[in-house]
């Protein structure tokens, strides 16, 4: 389960956002505000959609699960005009990220997410970094499949 280490060029983001806490998480209201108006975005780049998550800067050094962070829904664009109404925009910085693909439902994402952030980072040459990370939700990704397919992107820096 070694990720992949890339170089991510800044991306333009236009999606819809609120907030979380671990302990009652739940963005299926989100994706259910979402998914009916992503056709409303104009200059699209690609048809794989973004779960995204911002955290505050000391989440994971103090980690508490009723700590708030943002959680979006969103679409890579080419520009920011024309914005749907109720949309917002978020660019992603440049920078490293550890790339795990990942196969499989929601509790065989949990059990990624523990080895990532439990396992793999601790050995590894790489810290976490300060930026978004998400998930890429691309044409193998089926909602609540055993046969989904998608990208986990987790910002690192060298140690």
């Amino acid at each position: 389960m070694n990720p992949e280490i890339r170089q991510l060029h800044a991306r333009k983001l236009v999606g819809m956002h609120g907030m979380q806490t671990m302990d009652t998480y739940d963005v299926s209201t989100l994706w259910r505000r979402f998914m009916p108006r992503r056709k409303e975005i104009q200059h699209v780049v690609t048809t794989d959609l973004y779960s995204l998550s911002v955290y505050p800067p000391d989440f994971f050094i103090q980690f508490n699960p009723s700590t708030p962070f943002e959680k979006w829904a969103a679409m890579e664009v080419s520009l920011y005009e024309e914005l749907p109404e109720g949309m917002e925009v978020l660019t992603l910085p440049d920078g490293l990220y550890a790339v795990f693909q990942h196969k499989g439902d929601a509790a065989a994402f949990y059990t990624l997410h523990q080895y990532i952030y439990t396992q793999w980072l601790p050995g590894s040459a790489y810290v976490l970094d300060d930026r978004p990370h998400f998930e890429l939700l691309g044409a193998g990704y089926r909602h609540n499949d055993p046969d989904s397919e998608e990208e986990v992107w987790v910002p690192v820096k060298r140690k």
